[in-house]
């Protein structure tokens, strides 16, 4: 394994090794669309909104999620790329 491919590794294993993180993908990959809102998150996981926003802020910055403004919301969902590593991630 090269420098550069370690590095990222190393820095996907930091963002999904809390448990938080790792419900909040789940939820997200069970959902019926395939997305939710930070409020739907929050319901789900009983937390306050600023500690979903700070572990979504995370695991975007590191390429698992994507937002997607759609009017008032901001929809996050499973970047296409990574959704497979985080299926078997989640099994």
């Amino acid at each position: 394994m090269g420098r550069n491919a370690a590095e990222e590794l190393a820095r996907t294993l930091r963002a999904v090794a809390d448990p938080t993180r790792l419900q909040l993908l789940s939820v997200i990959l069970d959902s019926s669309s395939g997305r939710a809102t930070v409020s739907q998150l929050t319901e789900a996981l009983q937390l306050r909104q600023p500690t979903v926003t700070h572990h979504v802020r995370i695991l975007v910055e590191d390429g698992l999620l994507l937002r997607e403004p759609e009017g008032k919301f901001v929809w996050l969902s499973l970047a296409p790329e990574r959704r497979t590593a985080v299926e078997d991630l989640l099994r």
